[in-house]
């Protein structure tokens, strides 16, 4: 069933129905459709080890398979992970006429690629943990107390 979002994409059983929970982390990134050999480019909106929110300048459909390339930051030691993924739903973003919201699951990703976005996605959620949370409630959830950082402005 093809579902087209006319404004914001919000729905509680989406919530409900997701396996691995999504972070909003925007990714450049390059996708080709299946059966094509040319790349475009696009962003992510927010990524999981399931799926992941693309923000792409073409309209895609319900189904369509495609090649994913994310590019992170190579400190992490290495510079992209790569999947398959299929189009479970399309909208278009308000502020952006010409941006197309596209959600996706993976379908297909390499071990490898797959441990590298679990160990990247586990970095952005220490880096989102509040500092006033006591360490042995942290402890006791099975997340390792976050290093003391200084705060620096932001940009």
């Amino acid at each position: 069933m093809e579902r087209e979002a006319t404004g914001p994409h919000f729905e509680v059983g989406n919530f409900e129905r997701r396996e691995h929970p999504r972070i909003a982390v925007n990714l450049p990134l390059e996708y080709r459709r299946v059966g094509e050999s040319g790349t475009r480019v696009g962003c992510t909106g927010d990524i999981s080890e399931g799926g992941s929110l693309l923000h792409l300048p073409e309209e895609m459909e319900v189904g369509q398979e495609m090649g994913l390339r994310m590019f992170v930051d190579p400190g992490f030691g290495f510079l992209s992970i790569e999947a398959c993924a299929q189009v479970t739903w399309k909208g278009r973003d308000n502020k952006q006429e010409r941006d197309y919201r596209i959600g996706v699951k993976f379908v297909e990703i390499s071990p490898k690629d797959m441990r590298n976005l679990k160990s990247f996605l586990a970095s952005l959620t220490h880096l989102r943990i509040p500092s006033e949370i006591p360490p042995k409630l942290l402890s006791d959830l099975g997340i390792p107390p976050a290093k003391a950082k200084k705060d620096s402005p932001e940009c």
